[in-house]
């Protein structure tokens, strides 16, 4: 998928340095995305959303605010205030240049941030927080053994994530002067909340006080599991999906269009790289589009799942699949399957029953969990019938690849 960048104009008069990520073909609708609390426009969890999204086909604007990343500016010089002046600069950008964005996503005090711009921006239609404070003077808990000597000394050097910022004691009066909750109860917008239970940063309780201080329509959402930086590429996937979905009950997005019903027989897969990274690659199997990449380790960026993930899911969900088709014939009372695959590479020695006898052989660890008020009889069958899946039986028999160059 493209990705422009460029430059637009702040409040503060500096150049602040933005990316819009596209979808392969016209976007079917915009979103303006706000980073974290001295983040950046490239942090994993917004770079991670804003690809998933595009390949839904919504465009998404993300930005780095003054003094941060590839923005001029100075960051000590920075309010929450201009924080929220400088979404609404870059919503003026996409009006002018493309068109104003109908989504608007924060996470974090972007969050807090998006909710104070949204009003500004009239043609929004559906707002998204992430790990949201429902008050913007919850990040400076962040550095709160310094507050005494900034409001003392006017300006102190504090770390945070182990980056040495500036905070000035206008920081500190401009933030305790927004009525957030006030800006939440006239919203008039659509609300998605997105908090995890788990979350250490900014505890759940501040969903709870956004949501209830929101009106209808508002919805919930909860990141099991999650960090409050979603680090784990799953959950800022899942992030998005959730986004994509939502979305699109409000803003008419390519999941909200009726496609036409699929051909008969089996669908094309098309690979092609993006050139955003080394590995990036956008994979389209009909209507749905995917993302591939390697990770961080193998010279990636993590921003999706690898080929083997791949290799590994096909064959996770037609074990799954066959054993649901068998168990609903027989009547069988499985609740869930849940299969968990891992590859690796062996010593072909090692393997007793293996064929070939030197050097190494792949392995597929697959680990079938069957929950329902099944006998061991019947657990015994569905693990017969899961070796049985037709994905199992194309990578257990002889494979034949005929590769041609395109005409």
């Amino acid at each position: 998928m493209p990705m422009e960048r460029f430059q637009f104009t702040g409040e503060g008069s500096h150049l602040l340095a933005a990316a819009l990520e596209l979808p392969e073909g016209e976007p079917a609708a915009y979103a303006l995305f706000a980073h974290c609390f001295t983040c950046g426009k490239d942090v994993l969890a917004a770079r991670r959303i804003a690809v998933a999204l595009a390949a839904k086909g919504i465009a998404v604007l993300r930005f780095d605010f003054t003094g941060l990343g590839s923005s001029e500016g100075d960051f000590a010089n920075s309010t929450f205030s201009s924080n929220v002046a400088d979404l609404v600069r870059a919503a003026d950008h996409l009006r002018t240049t493309r068109k104003a964005p109908a989504i608007l996503i924060g996470h974090s005090l972007g969050g807090a941030a998006i909710l104070a711009a949204a009003g500004k921006i009239p043609e929004a239609k559906a707002v998204v927080t992430i790990a949201a404070p429902s008050d913007p003077a919850h990040v400076t808990g962040l550095f709160r053994e310094h507050l005494d000597d900034i409001r003392k000394q006017g300006e102190v050097e504090v770390s945070l994530a182990g980056r040495p910022f500036r905070i000035r004691r206008e920081f500190l009066d401009d933030i305790v002067e927004h009525e957030l909750m006030k800006d939440i109860t006239t919203l008039q917008k659509a609300l998605l909340v997105m908090h995890s239970p788990v979350d250490d940063t900014v505890g759940i309780d501040n969903a709870t006080k956004i949501f209830v201080s929101a009106k209808h329509p508002k919805s919930f959402v909860s990141l099991d599991h999650a960090d409050h930086l979603l680090t784990k590429p799953l959950d800022a996937v899942y992030a998005a999906d959730v986004i994509a979905a939502w979305v699109s009950r409000y803003v008419e997005t390519a999941t909200s269009v009726t496609t036409a019903a699929p051909a008969e027989g089996p669908r094309q897969v098309v690979v092609q790289e993006t050139r955003k990274s080394k590995f990036n690659q956008i994979i389209s199997v009909g209507p749905h589009q995917l993302v591939a990449d390697e990770p961080v380790a193998a010279g990636g960026e993590d921003a999706g799942p690898g080929p083997y993930d791949f290799l590994l899911a096909g064959l996770g969900a037609c074990t799954s699949m066959t054993m649901r088709l068998y168990a609903d014939r027989k009547s069988l009372p499985l609740d869930r399957v849940t299969v968990t695959l891992k590859h690796s590479k062996i010593h072909a020695r090692d393997c007793e029953e293996c064929e070939t006898r030197d050097g190494m052989l792949d392995q597929i660890d697959r680990v079938i969990a069957m929950d329902g008020n099944l006998d061991a009889e019947q657990r015994k069958k569905l693990m017969e019938i899961a070796d049985k899946c037709p994905v199992h039986r194309t990578l257990t028999s002889e494979i034949r690849i005929v590769t041609k160059a395109a005409e």
